[in-house]
């Protein structure tokens, strides 16, 4: 006679059942953490790449307060009337922003140089998001130029007796973005020769040595590439449509240029 067996028990060998897969609470997957660091962790750390050498901070250092050393030096010892603020405000600048295309460079071509853009490379392999977080450099050199007008402004208000301020806030705002478009300009030669002394020595030799021989004899054709002459005519509020597009010139070629040249570099 069979033995009838509890519904609930499986019959001797049968295979036991499966057990149904426990559904989560919520009905949701737990969410994936990407590997890949946020752009704001990016931006940190390249910012603090800038900051973490001797020559980064003397080059901080230099822009914030080289202009302001030079206001007070050159007020105090001036004994003619300086009219208005505009002009020192824009000729500190000047000095300001050439301070701030080394600090560019260094971001940039500093890697090269001393072999540590393998490291980042591996690490970011997309190297776009890696340049793009090196344009972090901008707001720092935005950050140095500001303190650096601010303390000219200071030393202007101090030293130079009574001289107009028309137009004072219109100086300091193009300064500022000045030390952005040069740090930016910097960084963009760094990356484009990834080499620091070709990148600075090309750089000032273009700015300081052949433009101002290009002025010499042709005045005209001069006051159209020169990046700082365009900084000093804004600061004084002449032909600023010209002055805008020099500064954008000279911005996007170098920036294009870089990354062109970094995507197709082999790391070695």
């Amino acid at each position: 006679m069979a033995t009838v067996l509890p519904a609930d028990l499986p019959a001797r060998g049968a295979p036991p059942a499966a057990s149904p897969p426990a559904a989560s609470p919520s009905g949701v997957r737990p969410p994936v953490r990407s590997g890949a660091p946020s752009a704001a962790t990016l931006v940190g750390v390249e910012v603090r790449k800038s900051l973490s050498t001797r020559s980064g901070r003397s080059l901080a250092a230099a822009a914030a307060l080289l202009a302001p050393a030079a206001t007070a030096l050159i007020a105090s010892a001036s004994t003619e009337d300086l009219g208005s603020v505009t002009g020192p405000i824009g000729v500190m600048g000047m000095l300001t922003g050439l301070v701030l295309v080394a600090l560019g460079v260094l971001s940039t071509a500093g890697e090269w140089s001393h072999r540590t853009v393998q490291t980042t490379y591996l690490l970011v392999p997309r190297r776009g998001r890696v340049l793009a977080a090196k344009a972090a450099v901008g707001l720092l050199g935005a950050v140095l130029a500001a303190v650096s007008a601010a303390l000219v402004a200071g030393a202007l208000a101090l030293l130079a007796g009574d001289v107009s301020w028309d137009g004072a806030g219109r100086a300091l705002g193009v300064v500022v973005a000045a030390g952005a478009v040069f740090a930016l300009m910097g960084a963009g030669s760094g990356a484009a020769l990834a080499n620091t002394p070709a990148a600075l020595t090309s750089f000032y030799l273009v700015v300081l040595g052949v433009l101002p021989l290009v002025r010499t004899f042709k005045p005209e054709v001069g006051s159209r590439l020169d990046p700082a002459e365009a900084v000093l005519t804004l600061a004084q509020g002449g032909t600023p449509t010209q002055s805008l597009l020099v500064l954008a010139g000279w911005l996007g070629v170098s920036l294009a240029a870089g990354a062109v040249v970094t995507r197709r570099r082999a790391v070695a």
